[in-house]
């Protein structure tokens, strides 16, 4: 399954990860992970976030690369969104074949 590694800088990477998760939680499966983040279950696609002091780390994992642009798509657009006053943007790394 493609796996992409995206990333944002923030020195508030906790706030966004539970502003995020607390968005989805209303439709979709979430449960806080025990490093402090979130995953998130989008049908056959699984978001991961990752808090961390300046920057918060996203993983999408999904069944195609397709499925899986759409999902990196959602991802960026919700947390630019979000972070828009503080010029918040997410980074992709290119898919791996996880």
């Amino acid at each position: 399954m493609p796996t992409s590694l995206g990333r944002t800088t923030t020195d508030a990477a906790a706030r966004y990860a539970k502003q995020f998760a607390s968005h989805f939680g209303r439709k979709i499966p979430v449960e806080e992970t025990p490093e402090g983040g979130h995953r998130l279950s989008f049908q056959a696609s699984e978001v991961v976030l990752t808090p961390a002091d300046d920057h918060l780390r996203i993983s999408v994992t999904s069944p195609d690369t397709t499925t899986l642009t759409a999902i990196q798509n959602v991802v960026t657009s919700h947390l630019e969104r979000f972070g828009r006053r503080n010029e918040l943007t997410v980074t992709w790394d290119e898919p791996t074949d996880g």
